[in-house]
């Protein structure tokens, strides 16, 4: 019996040495999968992965953590170890769905109303919010970040076929915002309010008025279209 016990303790300092101690499962490696605009040096280097000592000691959460914390574009990080000797990082980047201006750069904004990267050059097909007049009362009233919520909250409600031609929403009021498209069309889209449902009335509106350079979905259940 004794004999077993000996055998066992053996057995597993062996395993603890080999996982823990042994070269063979070293964290060697890093990398990275799902990134566009972000590059993997950036990544790696913003990641801080423990390189050297064993693969099983790496923390996984905090190397998520740390990514999350530096690189605002990411959304979404996970972290893997793939035996024998690399650290795994999957990440997904947000996507803008409008842009601000800031002086002479661009703030890019996703569709939950976050700021995540300022850019020299707005990028193409993402539109622009501008507030018309700082001073109007409507935006003393709601304030501009209620305001430019609800800009950023129509820009992610625009059905998928106008992704790419919204050029610009323009808020007058908080139910006075306009997007406008390329071909010199624009849309009175009203509030930010039902915006799957003028989202799909547009959509429809469009189809049936084809040639038509203002569209008007402010009240969904009475759509309206002119010019030509």
């Amino acid at each position: 019996m004794l004999g077993g016990l000996a055998a066992a303790s053996v057995l597993i300092g062996g395993g603890t040495w080999l996982v823990y101690g042994s070269p063979l499962l070293r964290a060697e490696h890093v990398t990275v999968r799902g990134n566009h605009n972000l590059s993997d040096d950036q990544i790696i280097r913003s990641a801080h992965v423990p390189l050297g000592g064993a693969l099983l000691s790496v923390d996984t959460g905090k190397v998520r953590s740390r990514l999350l914390k530096a690189l605002p574009r990411l959304s979404a990080v996970t972290v893997e170890r793939s035996w024998p000797h690399t650290v795994r990082l999957e990440v997904t980047e947000r996507t803008p769905s409008a842009v601000l201006r800031s002086g002479s750069h661009y703030t890019e904004v996703d569709r939950d109303g976050v700021r995540f990267a300022t850019v020299d050059r707005a990028p193409a097909g993402v539109p622009l919010v501008q507030l018309t007049d700082p001073r109007a009362d409507s935006i003393r009233q709601f304030g501009t970040k209620r305001l430019l919520r609800a800009a950023i909250a129509v820009s992610a409600d625009l059905p998928e076929s106008l992704r790419g031609h919204a050029t610009a929403i323009q808020v007058v009021s908080y139910d006075g915002i306009t997007v406008e498209l390329t071909g010199g069309r624009d849309v009175m889209w009203g509030s930010s309010e039902q915006g799957a449902r003028k989202a799909a009335v547009l959509t429809a509106l469009m189809k049936a008025q084809p040639d038509a350079t203002h569209y008007d979905v402010s009240a969904p259940s009475a759509p309206a279209a002119s010019g030509s």
